[in-house]
């Protein structure tokens, strides 16, 4: 995640500051209008599909989303600074240079200088962790200042919008889909082709389902996640895993009979996107909320649609199929029953301990003993969701 968090205090003097500020200009407000050029000339469309709602990570709220910036502009546009400021004008998040590339992805896949150059027509996603305080927070509105250059003109222009209300709904609460450990939860929003940075447009329109997914693969005290050199996918630790129900709920969907490798390659070495998820079991939960449960063992899925199942209830077994390069549980919530056409929703996990954390995916894929927790850290938490690369132990 970027770096754009202000202390509490800081933005509690800002925002007084900055309600006085907005007296001022609501009072000066024609003479500043009468002033400005009457200029008029196309930029970006500003859009934000998916309602966002704040989640507990790592002790912080964050409000995880995507803007959406497409070129209406007939040449191209460069943007330089994206921020985010709040509806009494205290910015939440000021990025540029480095940071403002870490966060903008490519439909076109465009990387390296070129990234923040967006053609005609062209569109690009910032992919955006807004700081919010812990109480009080879900009652402000959001708004977006971009600032960018159009080709061949050295001055910078900005344009505004993207506004919306932060949602007062809170994520819903489930208990783990495992049990035991250690689970290292294996996700970055920062990655460029991690589960949050994958949008698919299926049936007219744009979705994320895996915005909020993670990855569970089991280690051992030492770090390793299989015996031998891992190319049979039987010694990895976490294969053949008990596969729990997170709440009372109805299967929605069930599907089983996607053939399994034996060996640790790629399962099989073309994979349709329909076959993406492998073997998997959504569950519906209530109020609009769907777990899945993805690239299930063939053969091990316990429960069928319309069933009704107990929380902690043993409903299938972790496998490696589908788009799989290791055996692991894919797990998110999303808002319709389909795996790839719905939104990811936030959710927190009722308890769990943090025994540590792995530095970088570089760091785990050494099969290296993860970071023990710091001394003086709250490691038995609740209602929070798991931060990335953090190795946890769920209760039995």
């Amino acid at each position: 995640m970027f770096n754009c968090n202000i202390g509490s205090a800081v933005l509690s003097v800002k925002r007084s500051l900055a309600c006085s500020l907005v007296l001022i200009v609501s009072l000066f407000g024609s003479s500043v209008a009468l002033s400005q050029s009457t200029s008029l000339q196309q930029s970006f469309d500003l859009q934000i599909p998916w309602h966002p709602i704040p989640v507990v990570i790592g002790g912080k709220k964050l409000l995880l989303y995507e803007l959406h910036l497409t070129n209406f502009a007939p040449t191209d546009l460069t943007l330089t600074r994206i921020e985010i400021v709040d509806s009494v004008g205290v910015v939440l998040c000021d990025l540029r240079d480095s940071e403002l590339k870490g966060i903008v992805g490519r439909i076109d896949h465009s990387v390296g200088a070129d990234k923040l150059l967006i053609p005609p027509g062209g569109r690009a996603l910032a992919y955006l962790s807004v700081p919010l305080g812990m109480s009080g927070a879900n009652a402000i509105g959001l708004t977006h200042r971009i600032e960018y250059q159009a080709s061949g003109h050295w001055d910078r222009t900005s344009v505004q919008g993207g506004a919306f209300t932060v949602s007062a709904v809170q994520p819903v609460s489930i208990r783990p889909p495992l049990h035991g450990g250690p689970w290292v939860a294996i996700y970055d929003t920062s990655w460029e082709r991690g589960h949050r940075r994958v949008p698919y447009a299926l049936q007219g329109s744009v979705h994320i389902p895996g915005r909020f997914a993670i990855d569970w693969i089991k280690v051992d005290k030492n770090g390793k996640y299989f015996d031998g050199d891992g190319s049979i996918v039987k010694d990895w630790y976490g294969y053949g895993a008990e596969v729990l129900a997170v709440a009372d709920s109805v299967v929605a969907a069930t599907r089983d009979g996607v053939p399994e490798s034996a060996t640790l390659i790629k399962n099989p070495a073309s994979i349709k996107l329909e076959d993406a998820s492998g073997n998997y079991i959504a569950l519906d939960l209530g109020d609009g909320h769907y777990a899945f449960y993805e690239h299930l063992k063939p053969g091990s899925i316990r429960v069928k649609p319309n069933d009704h199942v107990r929380r902690g209830s043993v409903i299938a077994l972790l496998g490696y199929t589908g788009e799989s390069t290791a055996p692991h549980l894919h797990f998110h919530i999303s808002d319709y029953n389909s795996p790839l056409n719905a939104e990811g929703l936030p959710y927190q996990l009722e308890q769990f301990t943090i025994l540590g954390s792995y530095p970088s995916i570089e760091t785990f894929g050494k099969s290296q003993l993860w970071s023990p927790a710091p001394v003086g850290l709250e490691v038995h938490l609740r209602g929070e969701f798991p931060a990335p690369l953090t190795v946890v132990e769920f209760p039995d």
